[in-house]
């Protein structure tokens, strides 16, 4: 998810928060445009090969990228028959995949620098003893969401430990997820729920 990788690089609470509260109009459309750009770029030259497609969308949500020909996550190789066992194509489909990739100047730009930001602690929050908040909106494109949501929970004095956006080209139903140092209480949820744009909130 573009994106989902990027944005993981927000790890730091302070960090998240002071840029949240100072650029509050500018803060989520940065996030959206980080989001959308790729897998619309990427899509735009594959829209007429589904199976090559799905290709792509595995190297994208997993952060893959291509170096001579060859698919990695981060430094590591990755073989090419497990990429297609993923995307449920053939072991062919994915060697033709990654040919039209390096032969096409943007997607090789896009590819050859890709990156996995590693380790989400949404799945392993609460063996650590944090707190997560998930916010699903009404629509994906509405302005304010995580710097309203980052506010809330500073004004708690809980700290971001990282913040993840589905991409909304990519999920069904997109969500913010901000996980924090410590269970965020229960009397936050109006306060997000009364975030404009704000369809649901779950804590745990």
């Amino acid at each position: 998810m573009l994106f989902h990788h990027f944005l993981k690089i927000f790890t730091h609470v302070d960090a998240l928060v002071m840029t949240a509260l100072k650029f509050k109009p500018y803060v989520h459309n940065i996030l959206q445009w980080r989001d959308q750009i790729l897998w619309r770029k990427v899509s735009e030259y594959l829209k007429n090969y589904s199976e090559r497609l799905s290709v792509a969308k595995v190297l994208v949500e997993n952060g893959l990228n291509i170096k001579n020909g060859k698919i990695y996550c981060n430094d590591i190789e990755i073989p090419i028959v497990k990429v297609a066992r993923v995307a449920k194509v053939d072991r062919r489909t994915v060697m033709e995949t990654v040919k039209i990739i390096r032969k096409n100047d943007e997607l090789r730009l896009i590819f050859t620098h890709i990156r996995s930001a590693g380790i989400s602690l949404r799945e392993i929050a609460k063996p650590l003893n944090l707190g997560v908040v998930e916010i699903t909106p009404e629509d994906p494109k509405i302005v304010g969401i995580l710097a309203n949501a980052a506010s809330i929970i500073a004004e708690e004095e809980i700290s971001i430990r990282q913040a993840l956006t589905d991409d909304p080209e990519l999920s069904p139903e997109p969500k913010l997820t901000l996980i924090v140092n410590r269970k965020i209480p229960g009397k936050l949820i109006p306060k997000f729920l009364k975030i404009k744009g704000v369809a649901k909130v779950s804590v745990y």
